[in-house]
Formats: C-alpha cells, structure tokens, sequence
C-alpha cells in the first residue's frame, strides 16, 4: 500500500521563479486529432472533447482535421487585423499607464484569439458578458477605439461617467455587458439573459468569459446548474491562461483532469480548445452557437492558452513564475500562427503585416491626441459632479435628493 502525505496539501506549480522555464509536463496533442461531433450530440458524448484539444493549425501553420472552419481568406485577414489592433492598443496603453496618463491598466498579450475568434463567429446581436482581458471582442465589433480610451482615462466623454476602474468597459449599443471586477458575476448573467431570450422565443443567444481562477467561485457552480436545468443557449468560455494573478491553475483546478470537464458534472456539452489558434476558437464557438440556437442547451468551452503579460499594471509577474516563460509556451503566439498560416496560403506576406502593425500604430497614437482632446486625468474636464446621482434609481428617493443638497449640486 502506497503510503500519502499526510501533511497539509497545497498544490506547487512545475517551476518557481529563477527555474528555468518547464512546459515538459504539458502533451499537446496533434493537430486535427480530435473528432468533431454533429452540434446536436448528447451532452455527455462530449466528454472526450473535454480531456483531448480542439485544434485546428498544425505545427506547419497548416489547417487540419474535422474542425476547420474552412474560411474565406477575407476572413482571416479581418481576424489578423483585429488581434493585431487589440496587441498596439494594449502596449500603447500600457506605455501610458506608466507615464501617468490612466490609474491602470489591464494586457490581453497572448489571448488575442480567445476574444476576436468568438467574437466574429457570434452574431452581433449575440450578448457577451465579458471579463477584463476580452478587448478584443470590442474591436471585432467595430466599437470607436478614441471612446475606449476615453473611458480609461475617465475623461467628460467617458461612458462610464468614471464610475468604473479602466478596461472595465460597456457597450449596450454593441451588446456588450459591463465588466464587472467582482469575479465570475458574469456567468450567472449571461445564463439568465439566454433564459430570458429563450422564455421570448428570440434567436439571440449569450456568451461569457471568466479566467480558470474564477471557476473556485460559487457563482460558476450556480450558472451551471441554471443553465444545465433549463438548457439555456449560452455558451459558457473559461480561459485558461494558467495564473490568476499570482495563483497558478492547479489551485482553482484542484484534482480535476481539465477545467471543461466540470462541464460534465453539470450535464454540458464540453469542449477543451487550443486558445492560441484563431481556427480553432472560431470553430468551437460556430459549433456552440449552432447547438445553443437549436435549442440543444450550453455548451463549456475551456481556452487553453497563456497570459504572457503581468496580471496587470499593479503585478510582477516575476514574483511567482520564471522570466521568460511567456517565449517557450507550447502553442506559440496567436498572432504569429494565423499570420504564418496566410501566408502559407499564399493571402499574406512580410511586408504587408509590416505595413498593417504601422499603419495600426498610427491610429492609435492618432486616437489617444483625440482622447485627450475631452480632457485628461490630471486636468480633466471630467465628469460632472452631480452625475454620481444619475443612473442609480428611475425616481431619486429622500436620501439621493439629501446626499445632492448637502453636496451643493
């Protein structure tokens, strides 16, 4: 009999900073390896799919397997020119952060897939409850990129009237629910708003995101038992990106195999998928949305991928994992795979990428002087005072009219 630890567990990444980077516990399966079920399989048929990877592009940029999506070179393109976007916009913002000009700031370096894919493989008239790392969803949805920053630096134009910190933005116009920095609200959310679709016969359906740390929360456990109950269409996204804040996947993962298999407790449809390959997120996404459509119920979609930056502009990453990881992750760069597959294709070249990443450069440099030109952080002009009062009640009660008597507004 094998004998056990009988101390106090607590689960320890693979390496500690200073380690050299170590992936090798990691086995990535071949491209175009798993099978690709008809959307309206049984829930519990998936659950293969929830131990396996979903992926499309091979180690030759190569599409491969039953789930290519087989797009339109056109297609590709826009999916580049968006994740390209989101990464200037992200360093861009990042450089500002540093200088002063915004309080904080939050990176999606490595994720760029994981939003832009879902987000053009859902109609847009298809309601996201995003977390703070799916920017991308906002640029593949056309949102003004000069509004983005003005929220971030809590300007007059902020929609947000500085109510919210940066990078939690909302969009009603473009079906883009408020991020909220209280984890995991969202899933919840989004299963009671596919309900609501549901209940009035509409085709509309949700989608959410949450970070692999969120899953600990009770409010995942509880948006799946809504959803598998009364087979809500909403496709339910965890990205793991394997470090929330500083806490590694094993933590909120426990002993479970993978993070979609929870999925499989609850009676879901469950996908594993390999978020760094734009193919690959498109695909499972078309997939989900096609089962939520019909009626068929959730789906779980656990995004394998990497957070190559800090958690944020308040973190160091150095502090809990080794320098340099980000560059020996398994599934390389999202950017990099769909651009090499194009121009595997003969649809792209050097030069033309080149030209794309200045010519984004430019806009946003050229965005930011707009921004500023509706006030700054320093200076302002900023929201008015009395706004705090505004949007919180359709009829103000005695205590609202006080706190305003008493501020002079």
């Amino acid at each position: 009999m094998t004998q056990t630890d009988p101390r106090f567990h607590v689960p320890a990444p693979h390496v500690r900073p200073g380690d050299t980077p170590d992936f090798s516990h990691i086995k990535v399966p071949p491209a175009g390896e798993a099978k690709r079920p008809e959307p309206d399989v049984e829930a519990h048929e998936t659950r293969d799919l929830a131990t396996s990877l979903v992926r499309v592009l091979d180690h030759n940029h190569q599409a491969v397997g039953e789930w290519d999506p087989k797009l339109d070179a056109d297609v590709l393109r826009e999916g580049l020119k968006h994740m390209v976007l989101t990464r200037v916009y992200d360093d861009r913002m990042l450089k500002l952060q540093r200088q002063g000009k915004m309080s904080f700031y939050m990176k999606s370096t490595g994720e760029e897939a994981v939003a832009v894919a879902a987000a053009m493989a859902l109609d847009k008239g298809d309601m996201v409850f995003p977390s703070y790392r799916q920017q991308g969803i906002l640029f593949a949805r056309g949102r003004d990129i000069v509004d983005m920053m003005c929220h971030c630096i809590s300007n007059s134009r902020d929609n947000l009237k500085g109510r919210q910190l940066p990078v939690h933005y909302t969009w009603a116009e473009g079906n883009f629910f408020s991020i909220s920095g209280n984890l995991t609200t969202q899933f919840p959310q989004a299963v009671g708003y596919a309900m609501a679709c549901q209940y009035k016969g509409e085709s509309q359906i949700a989608a959410s995101w949450i970070g692999e740390g969120s899953t600990a929360e009770g409010d995942f456990h509880g948006a799946l038992v809504l959803a598998s109950t009364y087979k809500a269409p909403v496709i339910l996204n965890v990205v793991n990106n394997q470090w929330a804040i500083s806490t590694f996947q094993g933590i909120a993962g426990g002993q479970a195999e993978t993070f979609a298999l929870k999925g499989q407790g609850y009676g879901l449809a469950t996908l594993r998928i390999d978020g760094n390959d734009f193919l690959a997120v498109y695909a499972a996404t078309q997939w989900a949305a096609e089962r939520a459509r019909a009626g068929l119920g959730a789906t779980v979609i656990e995004s394998y991928t990497y957070r190559a930056d800090a958690h944020s502009t308040s973190d160091d990453p150095s502090g809990y994992r080794p320098k340099g990881e980000e560059a020996k992750w398994p599934l390389g760069d999202p950017i990099e795979r769909l651009k090499q597959h194009l121009i595997g294709q003969g649809e792209w070249d050097e030069e033309r990428h080149a030209a794309l990443e200045k010519e984004l450069d430019e806009l946003v440099i050229k965005s930011y002087k707009e921004a500023e030109s509706f006030g700054t952080l320093h200076d302002g002009p900023l929201s008015p005072v009395e706004s705090i009062f505004e949007d919180v009640y359709a009829e103000p009660d005695w205590r609202l009219r006080r706190q305003r008597q008493d501020l002079g507004v």
